[in-house]
């Protein structure tokens, strides 16, 4: 029987290093590709540890598909007065799209990447994703919108490793990126300033506008809807006397309102366009555990179907749930779905 033929997208960095070298350690049939989407991409490491390995190693140029869907996708969710996941796109269309179809169209039969996730097969058939070991690294939150078709054609060889095994495995195998530090931020926006970027990628400059309270007394001038986050407290370059915050951003008056921290909290929150992986739909009630941020503890919630979306309905109200982020539901290890936070409804 010949091995199974598994592409591995590698970035250059020491995860999906090592993904290739455990993959062709299995016996599988291995090649690596690099994805063209901002910046270098990691060519030269990537390259370079799949010379050492013995493999093929292909790029694949989707910088200017990654500009529309991704990053403008980004910029104009900001405009919008929302706080996006790039990542939750990229991985959908890019890596689990394009990068999928690429390989299937040499011959693959499955695609490989370095998230610190696991594919499970459950009695009925369908593919689970599933909680990493290391807890502290998982990335299931990022790759909820997986469909089943993806999922079965993903593998995730890191899953049952935590970060410091895979770093060792690196030194193992000679990889000179071995102690390549993580990337942290947002890879078409590497020091943070999320303002300046959209500046740059529209060619406009946000617009100034009003800070207001919760009844529309106006309180003072921002300096763009889009240098301010739901929760934020510092940075605002206005004082009141007292502590205030970020609670609402209403992008088509171009006013950010400002109140006490006790107006951030929510009980419930409204999520559209849900994806779930054990079903296909949400039928009735479901307790499960939910986080609203990729850093965000999970807390006990239960889902319901609620107009066009999904409800989600904590035990504790939650702090700001912000518009265009993604809400992300488990039951234990297994992902149950999510979806992308419209408002709080209570």
């Amino acid at each position: 029987m010949p091995a199974e033929k598994v592409m591995v997208g590698m970035s250059g960095g020491v995860d999906s290093s090592v993904c290739a070298a455990l993959l062709l350690g299995a016996g599988c049939d291995a090649a690596g590709v690099t994805l063209g989407l901002c910046g270098d991409g990691g060519f030269k490491d990537a390259a370079a540890v799949c010379g050492k390995l013995g493999i093929r190693h292909y790029t694949l140029d989707l910088r200017e598909r990654f500009r529309q869907k991704v990053m403008a996708d980004f910029a104009a969710e900001y405009i919008r007065g929302r706080t996006p996941n790039p990542c939750i796109v990229c991985n959908r269309l890019m890596k689990f799209g394009e990068m999928l179809s690429f390989a299937e169209s040499l011959g693959f039969d499955k695609i490989a990447t370095g998230h610190y996730a696991a594919v499970k097969r459950a009695e009925n058939g369908r593919f689970l994703l599933v909680k990493a070991a290391d807890k502290a690294k998982d990335q299931t939150y990022v790759l909820y919108s997986m469909t089943q078709e993806q999922l079965a054609r993903a593998v995730f060889p890191l899953g049952g490793m935590t970060k410091e095994e895979v770093r060792r495995t690196a030194l193992e195998n000679g990889f000179e990126n071995a102690s390549k530090p993580d990337s942290q931020d947002i890879c078409f926006v590497p020091d943070g300033d999320y303002a300046a970027f959209i500046e740059k990628f529209t060619g406009a400059a946000a617009e100034p506008g009003d800070f207001t309270d919760k009844s529309g007394r106006r309180l003072g001038t921002h300096r763009g809807i889009i240098r301010y986050t739901i929760g934020q407290r510092k940075g605002l370059g206005i004082a009141l006397g007292k502590p205030v915050f970020v609670t609402e951003k209403d992008a088509l008056a171009n006013r950010v309102v400002l109140g006490g921290e006790e107006e951030l909290f929510y009980r419930r929150v409204f999520v559209k366009h849900p994806n779930f992986i054990p079903f296909d739909a949400l039928t009735g009630e479901m307790p499960v555990t939910a986080k609203l941020r990729y850093r965000h503890h999970e807390q006990p919630a239960r889902i319901y179907p609620f107009e066009d979306g999904v409800a989600v309905e904590f035990e504790k109200p939650q702090r700001a749930p912000s518009p265009g982020q993604a809400a992300v539901f488990y039951d234990g290890n297994m992902v149950v779905g999510g979806g992308t936070i419209e408002k709080g409804i209570d």
